[in-house]
């Protein structure tokens, strides 16, 4: 807002006409998000962090950004934003591949839904807040569970079930849903944002998007993989702790549902 008034003797950032300013005003806010290409510190932060404040970061903190981005989203250079969009998506799934810290690759994951909102945010702002909304959810049911049952790496995900069976089963469908697999809430912003790509002439874009998702469907499938595939039921003398206490959060239930569940009321929308 100091460079705007400047430039042009006000302080409102959304009647801003330079384009130079609204360029840095975008590298700014990519910064604060944590997109690619600036994305450098977002996942070392994250590993950094607790879980506790790897939720914040990756939820709350998006907030105040993104709030500026919807205000000014009538100014924005379309082909720069949908530029960054898709970079942020691919980077966020290719990098992902090779993190095995469960908060390295929540910040990648997190990286790729950045990208797919932003795209939104160009093609609809009520698409992009509904995106917004489910991301977060299914995020914070994500970094909860970790929370709850310390995992920390991938190695970690293949002794899940000793904490909690039914968290366990939740867990691998929150991220098959966080990778945007039908018939999980997940699916649902990915298909709008696509239908309108397409409604708009942007094949190419929607074809790339839809490529792009595919590396994060990937790790999403190997994190399930560890987690319920590779320990068939047998009986076992370790101790399971899930058959004697109940340390879930009772906000956890309630995300996780509305994550997996909310595909039907797309009609709705």
């Amino acid at each position: 807002s100091t460079f705007a008034a400047w430039t042009s003797g006000q302080w409102y950032i959304s009647h801003t006409p330079s384009p130079m300013i609204m360029i840095t005003i975008i590298i700014a806010i990519m910064m604060k998000l944590g997109l690619a290409p600036t994305h450098a510190w977002y996942p070392e932060v994250l590993q950094g962090s607790t879980m506790n404040t790897a939720l914040i970061m990756s939820t709350w903190q998006k907030l105040a950004p993104l709030a500026l981005l919807f205000m000014l989203h009538h100014h924005l250079p379309t082909n720069i934003m949908l530029a960054l969009g898709a970079v942020s998506a691919l980077i966020g799934g290719w990098a992902g591949l090779i993190q095995t810290q469960t908060r390295k690759i929540m910040a990648f994951s997190s990286i790729a839904h950045m990208g797919w909102l932003i795209i939104a945010l160009n093609l609809s702002p009520t698409l992009a807040a509904m995106t917004l909304t489910i991301y977060i959810i299914a995020t914070t049911a994500m970094f909860m569970s970790f929370n709850i049952t310390t995992t920390k790496t991938l190695v970690d995900m293949g002794t899940m079930f000793t904490q909690s069976l039914p968290l366990t089963t939740l867990t691998a469908l929150t991220l098959m849903s966080l990778g945007g697999l039908p018939p999980m809430t997940g699916f649902t912003p990915k298909w709008l944002i696509l239908n309108e790509l397409c409604s708009t002439k942007l094949m190419l874009l929607s074809t790339l998007m839809a490529a792009a998702s595919l590396p994060s469907l990937y790790f999403y499938i190997r994190m399930n993989y560890l987690t319920v595939l590779t320990a068939p039921p047998n009986t076992t003398t370790t101790e399971h702790k899930w058959r004697f206490t109940n340390p879930l959060n009772p906000i956890l239930p309630l995300t996780m549902t509305t994550a997996i569940l909310l595909l039907p009321v797309t009609p709705l929308l």
